[in-house]
């Protein structure tokens, strides 16, 4: 121990000696009994100290010094691993919902056991608490199973001593040892029953061959292991008080194996440091560096174990079973090692010794066979020398017999009878030494069957040994006693809502304990209830104020920029066919569409399209034709004029054909002026998108026809120069646009003559498309190319054949598609019963992949509400803004409607960061889950505006299951007091979440009804990207393929056939995968090439009987099933040949060759780049961008996860593409002398203007004199001119801008002006330049830390089709409208999981845009590539959704709504759920019970009153709901006064109060763990930079009243789950919590055997083993070691763990760097915080401040402190955003131009803008500038002004608590909080100067 200690001492004073550090660590390991690995080589670093790296890398990706800094070459192979290791990336996620999902990961057993076998309360030193330790192992198991993790454990019997925890005495390692081994037989054993999906391998080392035969099957996700460190504040087991830093002797050898596995492309979790919060699993995952290449090197160098030879029992086993069959396995083991300990007489233990404690060793054994685990606590022995040795003894022998041979093949199959987890009791055993207890009859036959078992095998007699061993001495120092009598009474409560809710919860109430407060707490409430008493009124009556005029103003200023941002994002939304969407003005109370028949059922598509009158005349009798008398003959007059009236309508509508079809034939004559035919293809296309729907009935099949005579024309082309072969997918397109002009409106005699000559000329399969017998005639206005049979165009394949390899995206692929009169095109069948549910006023929750068609239920849900009424509300709730944004454009581009009243709109947006229109006027209010929380448990909307919202849109609902958010997602769907749509692509597991979303709906009295869709509408094509080894750019290359839709013809886009990726056959197959058409053929041909006659192909696979002539898609997907199928059989039979298929269709996939050169022009060969690897994204990029636009692949979104990295790649390619543009365009004689003529026509143009303007006054002053023909002249004269000057070439020459083939943007998409207009707007907002020429040369960035401005103009101008390439993280993945023909995965990330590759996945081949979508991967490994298609969608967790803070919410809905209607149905709804959260028990006791102690929390924190009335703090508290816990820490501490007293210097001591608000807040809010191994590198971190890193602990009188804090919840929580065990858990705690596998006996009678402690009630029995009671220490403790039984989350526990003391994971000072120095640079490379992600967690902190300042300013009265008012607070990053769009608004006012709106017109009602600041308007733009900064300034004056105000009306009346030593209360609270905020905004601020 003491040279352990001494050597973590040495290694804290040679921080930048590695290798002295390692010799320490192997000098200890060899002091504990664990020998050095001879092979270690410790090389000398010849007096060098180590290269100093920063513990806590950089996180950003930057490149640093650090990074690019090489190895010394003098390191020793230790050392080179820690270095290795500290270069290393680490991210904290959730492992479940942000990372793995359903994906297999590998844990390494001695890194699982190193953590359960560290728990301070199991006892493996006095004692042995076996059983505790296997305890401990299958909880921490179950925790990953109950969060529906999959994984499997492996053990390395070479690493078996890193099990072993630091300090261990060695006496004490066997324990250990043994108890592994009994760990991995129990597991092997016991999960084949009760998990079989969990497994329990062992290897001998992760170097070896089995080990890496398992990677190559099984391909985990990521490894989870133990990196060694230690906390250095920890006092647990093995450590003394005094102990600063511990350093694991064992962490090289660990760290090796992280490394080993990372250079293997495997990332690492580790488990130290693990967090269960709630349903997710918080831990440290490690990365390499993005672009750093880690050749895999010789590993495993430093495995110290000991040998693991199994003794040779003989045949003393099969003996044993023979004559005592009815042994358990623990009973044979024992004998077992009595036996070998016998024969081999240990040498330190007599044989009356040995004798004695074999016989107390099986007394020990027949007592757990029969004692109730609970009467089995008993106190710590200190045992004699003797007794240590016996148990040494013992377990050396007995782990060597579990791996001996004879064991392992004995007993292999006896997993029934495996009790082995209870082999030993050490306390026990101690006891029995000790005591001699009397045996009931029970254990005497099981003693003396093992005593008879032992003589069979040996002559030893241990009833000779009976008494006469040593007694053991209790342990004095144990003297913790059990507080049996503790039970707290709780605060007497009653609320009329509630009370029927917690009928079943039986609590003993106290009334004397309802006024207990401490004096501080009872001061501060008094100024509290002062403040509250204060007659100050909230709002001044009279007239506005200058300042509320001018706030008013800006309000109304901000608006309308808004809605002209708005109205140019909605005009660049399409539809289908690429045309803007077109406004419907809705009529309240006509007749929706919705009231026609539904055709769901059986009714036919003729029926469908019936009209009303039709509809309405059936059943009734027809009158007969003709008639007598004055009444037939008016009949006979009435049907003349129609028919006169129908003849002269047809001869208008003739006439009108006849222009438009005349026109047509003028644009054609035109297009065909060109003789490229592929433009001219293009130009037809356009066209008849652009033209009216009328016209496009006239001419859509001339127009196609068109089309079809250039593709011919091309096809000959091809055919005559013999390359038909390598463009077969011309003919595919030629065949599509066959079947499209026979499907088409305007179809004639000659188009269809021309189509029929053309299938039969290229031997083509049938169109399939029925056509009219009669047709009517009209001349085409074109001349149709002919096809000649000399060129030889025919196509040559099989029918099937073509289609199948080239013709799948074209195929027919609706599903049981008919026209329904509710939607303008016809909705598959799903489609039609989403309408049928929304139609009936149920829930909708609607599984459909990307591009299946989704989007309209939504715009048909808001239609409805329109219709109905104007008071009607719809919610649409969407996770992202850039998501808010879109929709409320789209809704703006359909729907318009007039109101009666003002103060109306169609629709309005509500985020934190801006909101358009109001909230609560409109009908559609497109939000995100926050906002829309605020405004349900708003107590001012609850008996208005909450009741009338009918519907809410819950788009992506899958995000219920991320990390942070999702818990409101939750708390939404029980809260929603109305019918839902819940949509989503990405569920893995539809059906549970169904049945737990319908349970929620039917408690509102709401039915849902669940539809799933499984099939893509466009199929996807994946690639895997393989760089050039060289590349020369000379310009973009040309596009040199024509009807490609794939990328197979282009080098290094290797195609990944989708059957490639399911290598690892135990993954089995996921039920999305998909296989297009083409994918099915080639699975079909390499399964029938590889079939045998044992697993033969069915002749009904072959597509010649299994499908049609011409297939549908609905054809391909059957027959992909029955494939599949097959396929799953073969995958899962390891003697089938599913390997040679595999082999055979992964060849594309695993091509590794490299081009030599790519070369995008001929003349570029001479000049190339080195291409390192596709890793390096800045390299490979642009290559892959040339290849991509070659083959008509843009455009595409590029998608990387690592925000910084985003910018970084479009900065390269911008950079690349400028610089190349320099040297070879603009540079050289010929550059410079275009721009000499350029000026030189510059020049003429200002002399010509000189002439004109003379000229001009010439002609003015001799007007009139001249005649008439004279000025005619003059006119023609200039009008010549003027044409002449626009005709010149020079007119749009600029210098500055991207030349042709050094962008990729579509010039001709927008307009010049527009570009400028855009320009301007970016610059004035301080957009950096090279992102404005990333614009310019068509590439943009688009990431949620980018200018909102700049965002939506990168979506604008990729929408037009101008930009072409985006640069994007996860921010477009989520339902944006942005399709696009290609998706590149740009590198790897932690967050490139399952569920987040089908969702970026998705965004190729949107339906209506793309026929199919191209998926590219690049810098991905295979390996990775593999996991994603192979993945499953991960399964949603929900989370507890009552939290302390949501009942504190609902209470003030309750009390300050007067307990309004909707307040109390939506608790009733909330609190009646069966299951409280998705995943979670059906156990509604457990529920109530848990609400009832969140309500006594909240009484004793003084936050409600005894009738549920809100008190105090309560509305601060319930404003800080985002930071839950932190904001019951910071009330503890304002409660108690603690800010009150430093806040109270402020103003005399100034610097040393802000430091240290500062420290606390960064204790409290906005933590950030570090790694523990982190603290072992702090010279190398804290000594170079001005951060100090690692967080101080918190001032000492702070942490006491947290500390004080934390243990009156413990004691309220521990009181919880006493009465809850006392009502409703009456079982035993006996079961193991993983295996289920039942410990102890259930004797009655066993219980007065033993002198035990008594049984603990909340603690489980197994942890009470080692002697713990019921007297818990923290609620880490209560939460970790309760019974089963007991719901208890520690993460709903309001309570913050007090660093170091309560918690082993050291915190980043990162927010109390910043605020000390502001340097983002030092934060980042210090701190490691990644530099994305800096700004957005400032800007958190911020909002934090200011909801605090406000808080405490409403209580005050110096503002209004609403819920609904809380929402206006921004952080300083959003509210930065917001000004500099404020005075860029300002500058644009004389361009932007919104127009005069009606209301009809817009939808929106505009805020009419103040008359005295409208003066103002006539300032030019620098003044609204000025304007703009002067609201800000005074704002800010306002802001620091008001506290003292207030502090001077109120000393003034005397009225303020004075406190004592002249404290001045609150005040002083805000006005330092105040100054905090403003101090920190400084330097928030100052990252962007």
């Amino acid at each position: 121990m003491s040279e352990s200690n001494a050597g973590s001492d040495d290694v804290l004073d040679n921080w930048d000696d590695d290798a002295e550090e390692v010799t320490e660590e192997v000098q200890t390991a060899s002091s504990n009994g664990q020998p050095a690995k001879p092979q270690v080589e410790q090389q000398q670093t010849n007096g060098k100290p180590a290269v100093p790296v920063a513990a806590a890398k950089s996180e950003s990706g930057d490149d640093s010094e650090e990074d690019d800094e090489e190895e010394p070459d003098d390191l020793d192979y230790s050392s080179e691993v820690l270095s290795s290791y500290r270069r290393l990336l680490s991210r904290r996620v959730d492992l479940v919902g942000d990372y793995a999902g359903n994906e297999l990961f590998l844990i390494d057993g001695d890194s699982l056991l190193l953590r359960c076998f560290s728990d301070e309360y199991l006892d493996f030193d006095d004692g042995f608490q076996l059983l505790h330790a296997v305890y401990n192992v299958e909880r921490l198991l179950q925790h990953l199973v109950r969060r529906k993790c999959n994984f499997h454990v492996s053990f390395f019997n070479s690493t078996r001593l890193l099990c072993v925890p630091t300090g261990t005495a060695p006496h004490n390692v066997s324990k250990y040892l043994l108890a592994r081994a009994v760990v991995i037989r129990h597991l092997q054993a016991k999960l084949p029953k009760s998990h079989p999906e969990v497994q329990a391998c062992e290897f001998p080392c992760y170097t070896s061959a089995e080990f890496s035969k398992y990677l190559s099957v099984h391909s985990p996700y990521f490894i989870m292991t133990h990196d060694g460190a230690e906390s250095s504040h920890r006092k647990g087991k093995h450590m003394g008080a005094e102990s600063q830093t511990v350093v694991n002797p064992n962490r090289v050898a660990l760290r090796e194996m992280i490394v080993f596995f990372i250079e293997r492309n495997y990332n690492v979790a580790l488990v130290n440091g693990l967090e269960w919060r709630d349903t997710k699993i918080m831990a440290m995952v490690l990365e390499r560096h993005f672009r750093a290449e880690m050749a895999p090197k010789d590993r495993g160098m430093l495995l110290a174990s000991r040998e693991m030879d199994g003794i040779d029992l003989d045949d003393k086993l099969s003996q044993l079973r023979t004559a005592s069959p009815k042994l358990t396995d623990r009973q044979y083991l024992a004998v077992l090692a009595l036996a070998r300990i016998v024969s081999t007489a240990p040498s330190d233990l007599t044989a009356k010794d040995l004798a004695a404690l074999a016989h107390s060793f099986i007394v020990h054994q027949a007592i757990v066979a029969h004692m109730p685990l609970g009467a089995r606590r008993l106190p710590a022995y200190a045992p004699e020398t003797t007794q240590q040795a016996f148990v040494q003894a013992m377990t050396d022998c007995a782990e060597s017999i579990l791996f001996s041979k004879a064991w392992r093949e004995g007993l292999a199959g006896s997993g029934d009878t495996c009790d082995l987890s209870d082999f030993m009791d050490g306390r026990l055993f101690l006891h029995v030494c000790t005591e001699t207890p009397q045996l009931i009859p029970e254990m005497e036959k099981t003693a003396h069957d093992l005593i008879t078992a032992l003589q069979h095998i040996t002559k030893i007699d241990p009833e000779a040994g009976n008494g006469s061993s040593k007694k053991a001495s209790p342990i004095k120092a144990e003297t913790k006693t059990d507080d049996e009598s503790f039970r707290m009474a709780v605060m007497p409560f009653t609320n009329s809502v509630f009370d029927k809710h917690l009928r079943s919860v039986g609590l003993l109430v106290d009334e004397s304990v309802a006024g207990q407060q401490s004096a501080s707490s009872h001061r501060i409430f008094r100024e509290v209830t002062h403040w509250h008493n204060a007659k100050k009124p909230l709002v001044q009556k009279g007239p506005p104020t200058a300042q509320q005029e001018k706030q008013a103003f800006w309000a109304a200023k901000r608006n309308q920029q808004f809605m002209a941002e708005m109205q140019k994002y909605a005009a660049s939304l399409t539809n289908a066919v690429g045309r803007s969407l077109e406004p419907e003005t809705i009529i309240v109370g006509a007749k929706p569409k919705s009231h026609a028949q539904p055709t769901s059922g059986t009714q036919t598509p003729d029926s469908a399209d019936s009209t009303d009158e039709s509809v309405a005349s059936k059943g009734k009798p027809q009158q007969q034709k003709g008639g007598g008398g004055k009444k037939g003959k008016q009949n006979t007059g009435k049907q003349q004029m129609l028919l006169q009236i129908a003849a002269s309508k047809a001869k208008k509508d003739e006439s009108a054909s006849d222009k438009i079809t005349s026109a047509w034939h003028v644009v054609c004559k035109g297009i065909d002026a060109s003789s490229d035919v592929r433009t001219n293809f293009r130009k037809a296309q356009d066209y008849l998108a652009s033209v009216p729907s009328a016209s496009r009935k006239v001419i859509s099949a001339e127009v196609k026809l068109y089309q079809l005579s250039c593709l011919l024309k091309y096809w000959s082309l091809l055919c005559r120069n013999k390359e038909k072969n390598q463009n077969m997918e011309v003919a595919a397109l030629v065949w599509s646009t066959c079947r499209g002009i026979c499907e088409s409106d305007g179809l004639t005699k000659e188009i269809y003559g021309h189509v029929d000559d053309t299938i039969s000329s290229m031997s083509l399969p049938p169109s399939g498309t029925d056509v009219p017998q009669s047709l009517p005639s009209r001349k085409i206005g074109f001349q149709f190319a002919t096809l000649r049979a000399a060129d030889d165009v025919a196509v040559g394949l099989a029918p099937q054949e073509f289609q199948l390899r080239y013709c799948g995206p074209y195929m027919e692929r609706s599903f049981d598609s008919r026209p329904d009169p509710r939607v303008e095109f016809q909705p598959d069948g799903w489609q039609r019963r989403v309408l049928d549910a929304i139609d009936a006023d149920k829930s909708v929750f609607a599984v459909a992949p990307t591009s299946a068609g989704k989007t309209f239920i939504s715009f048909y849900a808001m239609r409805k509400v329109l219709e109905a009424n104007d008071n009607d509300v719809l919610v649409y709730v969407a996770p992202t803004k850039a998501l808010v944004n879109q929709i409320a454009a789209e809704i703006q581009a359909r729907y318009s409607k007039k109101f009666k009243f003002g103060g109306k709109s169609v629709w309005a947006i509500h985020t934190r960061d801006y909101r358009i229109n109001n909230p609560t006027g409109c009908q559609v209010l497109v939000t995100v889950p926050h906002v829309l929380q605020i405004m349900l448990l708003a107590p001012t909307n609850a008996s208005s505006w909450s009741s009338r919202v009918k519907r809410i849109i819950f788009d992506e609902v899958h995000s219920i299951g991320q990390a942070e958010d999702g818990v409101v997602w939750e708390q939404l769907l029980l809260l929603a007091p109305c019918p839902i749509i819940a949509l989503s692509a990405t569920v893995g597991n539809p059906d549970e979440f169904s049945d737990w979303l319908g349970s929620t709906q039917k408690e509102i009295g709401t039915e849902l009804v669940t539809v799933q869709h499984p099939h893509r509408y466009s199929d996807l094509r994946k690639y895997y990207y393989v760089p050039p080894k060289r590349f020369a750019f000379q310009g973009l290359p040309e596009k040199t393929y024509f009807g490609l839709l794939g990328l197979e013809n282009a080098e290094g886009l290797n195609h990944v056939h989708p059957v490639a990726g399911l290598v690892d056959r135990s993954r089995g197959m996921p039920q999305d995968l998909a296989l297009e058409p083409k994918d099915c053929l080639m699975l079909y041909r390499s399964m029938k090439a590889k079939a045998t006659d044992a697993y033969p192909l069915p002749a009904e696979l072959d597509p010649l009987t299994a499908l049609p002539k011409v297939p549908r898609k609905v054809d391909i997907l059957e027959w992909e099933r029955k494939l599949k199928a097959l396929l799953k059989t073969w995958l899962e039979d390891n003697q089938s040949p599913y390997a040679q298929v595999l082999a055979d269709l992964e060849h594309s996939f695993r091509d590794a060759n490299q081009e030599n050169l790519q070369t995008t022009r001929a003349e570029s060969a001479s000049e190339s780049q080195v291409i390192g690897s596709a890793v390096n994204l800045l390299e490979s990029t642009l290559p892959l961008l040339c290849r991509l636009q070659e083959q008509e692949a843009l455009p595409a979104i590029l998608f990387n996860y690592d925000r910084h990295e985003c910018e970084k790649v479009c900065q390269a390619v911008v950079e690349q593409l400028a610089q190349a543009e320099e040297t070879q365009v603009k540079s050289g004689p010929k550059w410079e002398k275009k721009l000499e003529r350029w000026e030189e026509w510059k020049k003429a143009q200002e002399k010509a203007a000189i002439r004109d303007a003379r000229a001009s006054k010439k002609k003015t002053a001799k007007k009139g004199e001249a005649g008439e023909d004279d000025e005619k002249a003059s006119k023609l004269d200039q009008a010549m001119e003027a044409g002449a000057a626009d005709a010149s070439s020079w007119e749009l020459f600029d210098p500055a801008a991207p030349v042709d083939g050094y962008h990729f943007a579509n010039y001709a998409r927008v307009l010049a002006s527009e570009m400028e207009i855009y320009i301007k707007q970016l610059r004035r907002r301080e957009v950096h330049e090279y992102l404005i020429d990333g614009l310019k040369r068509g590439v943009g960035v688009h990431h949620a830390g980018m200018n909102r401005k700049y965002r939506q103009i990168v979506e604008i101008l990729f929408r037009k089709g101008f930009l072409r390439v985006i640069v994007a993280t996860g921010t477009l993945a989520l339902g944006i409208n942005m399709p696009c023909k290609t998706v590149v995965f740009s590198g790897d990330s932690v967050f490139l999981t399952a569920l987040n590759y089908r969702q970026c996945a998705g965004r190729a081949g949107r339906r209506g845009f793309d026929l199919l979508g191209n998926v590219v991967f690049q810098g991905v490994s295979r390996e990775k590539v593999c996991r994603l298609i192979s993945s499953r969608l991960p399964d949603l967790n929900g989370h507890f959704p009552i939290t302390t803070t949501l009942v504190l919410r609902l209470f003030t809905l309750l009390h300050e709504s007067k307990n309004s209607s909707y307040a109390v149905s939506a608790i009733n709804a909330l609190l009646s759920q069966p299951r409280m959260y998705m995943g979670g028990p059906s156990f509604k006791d457990q529920a109530m019970h848990h609400l009832r102690f969140s309500i006594e929390y909240l009484r004793r924190q003084f936050l409600l009153g005894s009738n549920g009335a809100p008190l105090n703090f309560a509305g601060l508290v319930s404003h800080l709901y985002f930071t839950e816990n932190s904001s019951f820490a910071f009330h503890a501490l304002l409660k108690e006064g603690y800010f009150h007293e430093i806040c109270a210097g402020h103003e005399t001591n100034e610097k040393d109060t802000m430091e240290t608000l500062m420290l606390v807040m960064s204790h409290l809010f906005n933590r950030r763990h570090c790694r523990q191994a982190d603290e072992e590198y702090k010279k190398k971190v804290v000594k170079p930079s001005s951060s100090i890193v690692f967080l101080p602990p918190m001032p000492a009188k702070a942490a006491n009243i947290l500390r004080r804090h934390n243990k009156q919840t413990l004691e309220v929580y521990r009181t919880y789950v006493e009465s809850f065990v006392d009502q409703h858990v009456k079982h035993p705690d006996r079961k193991l919590p993983l295996t289920g596998m039942e410990a102890g006996g259930d004797s009655s009678e066993g219980q007065k055997v033993l002198g035990s402690r008594p049984a603990t009630k909340t603690r489980s029995a197994f942890v009470a083993l080692s002697g713990a009671g019921d007297d818990f220490e923290s609620i880490s403790a209560l939460c970790q070691t309760t019974r089963e039984g007991v719901f208890l989350e520690e993460a709903v526990i309001p309570h913050v763990s007090v660093h170091p003391d309560e918690t082993d994971q050291p915190l980043n000072a990162w927010l109390l760097d910043f605020y000390k120095h502001g340097d983002v640079h030092t934060i980042e490379r210090a701190n490691g915080i990644r530099r994305s992600d800096i700004w957005f967690m400032l800007n958190d902190f911020s909002l934090v401040l200011a909801t605090l300042i406000a808080s405490l300013m409403g209580y005050m009265k110096l503002r209004e402190g609403s819920d609904m008012e809380m929402l206006d607070l921004v952080g300083d990053f959003d509210a930065h955003e917001e000004s500099k769009d404020e005075k860029a608004g300002a500058q644009e006012e004389d361009n932007v131009s919104i127009g005069a709106m009606s209301m009809a017109d817009s939808a929106i009602g505009m805020p009419e803008r103040p008359k005295q600041v409208s003066k103002k308007k006539a300032k030019n733009a620098e003044s609204w500038e000025d304007v703009a900064e002067e609201e800000d300034a005074m704002a800010r004056a306002e802001a620091m002004q008001k506290p003292g105000e207030v502090m001077e009306d109120e000393s003034a009346d005397g009225g303020a608590w004075g406190g004592e030593d002249g404290e001045k209360g609150l005040q002083n609270v805000l006005r330092a909080f105040t100054k905090l905020h403003a101090e920190f905004n400084v330097k928030f601020k100052a990252m962007w100067a």
